[in-house]
């Protein structure tokens, strides 16, 4: 028997495919019975943050899966240069701390020649189902001002709108546009942690859906931000298997990608319900 009022239900990033994937999952399990949208906690990071906002928008999650499945009207395509590479890699290895690295990044985000802003919000907007924040269960999108490098998270008694939040949190730094908000600029809640999971903080159960655990900053990384939460925490981190890693690619931003990843997501379900059955009760 699942206890939600201590559940919280943790969605990291990975790009378009993460999103497809994530989805995968949620249905897969929806299907076996298991509603991971009853957490009373969901915390959406990136890709995340938009699977965060679409299952909480009252659209079913069969449809949802449905929507991966179609092709990928309104979606922009991109990819990691390896340019863009070397320069997480040098964030990431740059010595301080945490915000002095990420204002760094958030630098090369600001003054980076990208498609305009309001285009890439149009392609989050589309995305979304519903474009007000539900109001249950509690839902925390991250973010990361690119001046100062802080972690903001936003829900909805920020003040912010869902889409703002949404296409803040995808802000893939030097890939897409920084997000304007209240004359603040912000970038993709991901460079800071894959999951944010230490945002689930006071539930002692914990399951954590994350297309990739690579973190710019060890501080960042998933094992790293449960152990955190302390022993008493039962949690599980499910990541993309063999096959879903073959059918995502080496593009997380190739939406061609996306139907294969959802497919791999839903099947995958199967394999990891014991293990999230078994942390949900």
């Amino acid at each position: 028997m699942v206890d939600d009022s201590s559940f919280a239900l943790v969605l990291g990033g990975g790009g378009v495919t993460g999103v497809a994937w994530e989805t995968g999952i949620i249905a897969g399990l929806a299907a076996a019975g298991v509603d991971l949208t009853r957490a009373d906690l969901i915390v959406g990071t990136s890709a995340g943050a938009v699977v965060a906002a679409q299952i909480t928008s009252g659209m079913p999650i069969e449809d949802l899966y449905q929507r991966q499945l179609q092709p990928a009207k309104g979606e922009i395509g991109a990819h990691f240069g390896v340019a863009t590479m070397l320069r997480y890699a040098a964030a990431g290895l740059r010595p301080g701390d945490d915000r002095h690295a990420l204002r760094q990044l958030g630098h090369a985000a600001r003054t980076a020649d990208t498609l305009p802003e309001q285009t890439r919000r149009d392609v989050i907007a589309g995305r979304l189902p519903n474009h007000d924040w539900p109001a249950a269960p509690r839902l925390l999108i991250t973010a990361i001002d690119t001046e100062t490098g802080e972690e903001v998270v936003f829900d909805r008694d920020s003040g912010v709108d869902l889409v703002s939040a949404v296409a803040a949190s995808c802000a893939v730094p030097i890939v897409w546009p920084t997000v304007t908000i209240a004359g603040r600029r912000y970038m993709d809640g991901g460079v800071r942690s894959a999951a944010n999971a230490h945002l689930a903080r006071g539930h002692d159960r914990v399951v954590v859906l994350a297309p990739t655990t690579t973190s710019l900053r060890r501080s960042g990384r998933v094992t790293t931000e449960l152990a955190a939460l302390g022993p008493a925490v039962r949690s599980v981190v499910i990541t993309p298997d063999p096959e879903a890693k073959t059918a995502i690619g080496r593009n997380v931003l190739d939406p061609a990608k996306r139907a294969a990843a959802a497919e791999t997501g839903r099947r995958q379900s199967t394999t990891a319900l014991p293990s999230i059955s078994a942390a949900l009760t």
